[in-house]
């Protein structure tokens, strides 16, 4: 495919008046796009189910355990704001194979580690390479498609995206019953060398006539117009609670659920699958009613479910009121929100400059990654052998993505002039 071929599909939109161009390159473009936003699900997810062990065999405590969910995040948020810039300056596919070959080095320091600092400092590289997949996955649905048209792709991107997480704690549960940890991370070497290879029938979605210079100052400018425009900070805000809340959840629900609950790791991705179904449910059903609803609309609807599931995973984990099955309900229904919220809260910060997609969509990622990092690093710190921490943690980013939903929405509708 060659970047004319491209330049023209998005000359009037695939979603005005290039359908021909979207039946031709959609399928592909969709499977590869969608491989490329799992990167960040599955380096995490699939090792879930082995935590515990690892604890063991590495000679480290929870919370060391634990940061290895924020050292990830941190890497992750910080190397979006590298690859966004660049990839508006040098294409799509070039960062993309770099953060591939990244990807799959830091893979294998992990299965090679013998401590928990080690392991930490492995992820750290393994998540700067991951995120210049998934933010340039992102950039590339804005450079294909428009509005409502973007939004609908992501949702069905992310729907897509989601069998990464639904397999992830089963198959890593497998892994880890029949080999070892070790081999869960070579399982990601795998994954990255296959991903790296998909890349050949990868096209380039943006040409150099639309690609822009990424001096220092040109990206500190850049970056500071988005940060002055409070619709693009509300819808940051939107779902950076919710990731924040997201990865409590990840980084409490193994000892929330395995030793807490006494699940087996088994049972437990069995139960993290659940909650990726209602994920894939909610990203199908925001799809079809955003024409009718409107993507600001579906967004506040999501971030009133995470608020109430909050509530109630905070309420279970403080008292024991209805023990697992009222968590298992409470993790369940926030989850699902992640249909509502995300798709359209990346979508709308995206749309607020869409010249700088790349450099949008990377300050975006780092600004909600970091916000992650936040989540889970509490949860750690504030671990005291029950879910009570998970449990607030959630409930006050619940209660703080439903707001700040709300001020977007306030934003996006049009000042109404006073009576004279």
């Amino acid at each position: 495919m060659s970047q004319t071929s491209i330049a023209t599909t998005k000359q009037p939109g695939l979603g005005e008046g290039s359908q021909q161009g979207e039946r031709e390159h959609g399928l592909s473009i969709l499977l590869i796009l969608s491989a490329l936003l799992a990167f960040a699900s599955i380096s995490t997810d699939l090792y879930l189910p082995g935590m515990p062990v690892m604890a063991a065999d590495l000679h480290a405590d929870g919370v060391t355990m634990e940061l290895t969910i924020s050292g990830y995040l941190a890497g992750f948020s910080v190397g979006q704001l590298f690859w966004g810039p660049f990839s508006d300056r040098f294409g799509r596919r070039l960062p993309v194979a770099l953060g591939c070959l990244l990807f799959i080095a830091g893979s294998a320091g992990c299965a090679l580690s013998t401590s928990g600092t080690t392991l930490i400092a492995w992820r750290l590289v393994q998540a700067f390479g991951a995120c210049a997949n998934v933010v340039l996955a992102r950039a590339m649905v804005r450079d294909l498609y428009e509005g409502q048209r973007a939004a609908q792709k992501m949702s069905t991107l992310m729907t897509v995206m989601a069998i990464a997480p639904l397999a992830g704690p089963s198959v890593g549960g497998q892994i880890l019953h029949l080999l070892s940890w070790h081999a869960i991370f070579w399982t990601l070497v795998l994954l990255g060398g296959a991903t790296l290879t998909s890349l050949l029938w990868l096209p380039e979605t943006l040409p150099p006539e639309r690609r822009s210079p990424t001096s220092l100052p040109a990206i500190a400018k850049r970056y500071g117009a988005l940060l002055r425009t409070p619709k693009f900070l509300a819808y940051i805000c939107t779902g950076g609670f919710f990731y924040a809340g997201t990865f409590a959840y990840i980084a409490g629900s193994p000892f929330a659920y395995i030793e807490y609950h006494h699940v087996s790791p088994q049972w437990y991705g069995a139960l993290f699958g659940a909650g990726i179904v209602g994920l894939m449910v909610t990203n199908q059903l925001n799809a079809r009613l955003l024409k009718r609803r409107g993507s600001d609309a579906m967004m506040v609807m999501g971030g009133l479910i995470s608020g109430i599931a909050g509530v109630v995973i905070a309420g279970t984990t403080w008292a024991d009121w209805g023990g697992l099955p009222l968590l298992i309900c409470g993790c369940f229904l926030f989850v699902s929100a992640t249909g509502f919220v995300l798709a359209n809260a990346i979508t709308g910060a995206l749309n607020c400059l869409p010249e700088f997609a790349g450099s949008a969509s990377a300050l975006a990622g780092a600004l909600q990654y970091g916000s992650g990092i936040l989540g889970s690093a509490l949860v750690a710190v504030f671990a005291d052998g029950t879910p009570w921490p998970m449990g607030w943690v959630v409930a006050i980013c619940g209660l703080g993505c439903a707001l700040s939903a709300a001020f977007a929405l306030r934003l996006s509708q049009p000042i109404q002039q006073p009576w004279h």
